[in-house]
């Protein structure tokens, strides 16, 4: 199918900027289950403190956009999607586990599969097939009969953004919540002498942030474009990997995307990061028991991101840049299903982990 010069603008605005995040994660190592293991296990923050950067400078230049009239967040599909917090919640544990058994998240897995891991490989495919099954196939059923009724109504929440809730609950000027939520994390990263000695982290967690904000203005310009509107869209890893697969099968019937343009990008990024760090090397599973794990957590994760509206990056970076209700919902349940998936690990059983960690 031919290209418009709206879908090759944002499939160009996704590229750079999945260059960019490819390069962070090997190059400044931005890796999110990385940093709540090391949170929750090792009492080290440094990587969670990196991370809280990035969100808080998305945040902080989101918001600037659409005060200078950049981006109308009413178009982004996270807000007009609607909210329903049973999907986020239950789909965030899911995704959770997933990552832990996979030891890492979709962004991870582009990542590691630009590294020459053909283990992500195999993640990348079932991810990808998951997404689209809990999308548009077999387990969107589940969803549909299910978890859809429980959206809650636009009646109750009109605007799923916390802002706007906040403003609607107290009458004080919602406009206020994004900065005031911006300092306060970034005041909270910055109390660490340990981090803030750290500069390679503190300009990743900088650049990070900003190519989440740009995701959202890029897209929302040409969401603008009258013969040809794209979808206002940042950075996700659960649904464009189901994309990328569709559009290598079916480019002749099929376009490019700001979502595959992100994939291809984090991609190119990662091989290049990879390269420059001599850290390029073939890896495949160690045994059947590891293959076997790495796709169970892929069809987790493919699933429960789907029916979360978004993984690590959607949700957590993207969606909570717009502070989108979901967002803290989503991550949060992400972090159970972490800590779940990763006890899982440590222990060997479920019964384990009830045995050792709940009862």
């Amino acid at each position: 199918m031919e290209e418009t010069t709206a879908t090759l603008t944002a499939f160009a605005v996704g590229l750079a900027g999945g260059v960019i995040l490819g390069l962070a994660a090997r190059l400044g190592k931005f890796c999110t289950l990385a940093a709540i293991e090391d949170t929750l296990f090792a009492e080290n923050t440094t990587r969670w403190r990196m991370w809280v950067l990035a969100m808080a400078v998305a945040i902080l230049g989101v918001h600037a956009a659409v005060a200078g009239g950049l981006l109308n967040p009413q178009s982004a599909h996270i807000i007009s999607s609607g909210f329903n917090p049973v999907s986020v919640v239950l789909g965030g544990v899911i995704f959770g586990v997933g990552m832990a058994l996979v030891g890492t998240c979709g962004f991870g897995t582009i990542v590691r599969l630009g590294g020459g891991d053909l283990k992500s490989f195999v993640v990348f495919l079932v991810l990808g097939l998951s997404a689209f099954m809990a999308a548009s196939g077999p387990t969107a059923l589940f969803h549909y009969w299910f978890i859809e009724p429980l959206e809650i109504s636009a009646d109750v929440v009109s605007d799923p953004r916390i802002s706007a809730v906040f403003e609607k609950l107290t009458g004080l000027a919602g406009d206020a919540v994004a900065p005031v939520l911006a300092l306060a994390l970034i005041a909270w990263v910055l109390s660490a002498v340990d981090f803030r000695r750290q500069l390679k982290r503190v300009a990743w967690g900088l650049i990070v942030g900003f190519v989440i904000a740009t995701g959202w203005v890029g897209t929302g310009y040409v969401a603008s474009d009258a013969f040809d509107p794209q979808p206002t869209l940042s950075y996700s890893f659960i649904h464009p990997v189901g994309a990328t697969l569709m559009y290598a099968m079916t480019s002749t019937g099929s376009q490019l995307s700001f979502g595959i343009g992100s994939v291809a990008g984090v991609l190119f990024g990662a091989f290049a990061g990879a390269l420059y760090m001599r850290e390029w090397r073939w890896q495949t599973a160690d045994d059947a028991v590891e293959a076997k794990r790495q796709i169970v957590g892929a069809f987790l994760m493919g699933t429960g991101g789907q029916y979360a509206l978004g993984c690590t990056f959607g949700q957590g970076l993207s969606a909570m840049s717009l502070l989108a209700l979901s967002a803290p919902l989503a991550l949060a349940a992400i972090w159970l299903g972490a800590w779940l998936g990763l006890l899982y690990l440590m222990e060997g059983s479920l019964i384990g982990v009830w045995r050792s960690r709940i009862a």
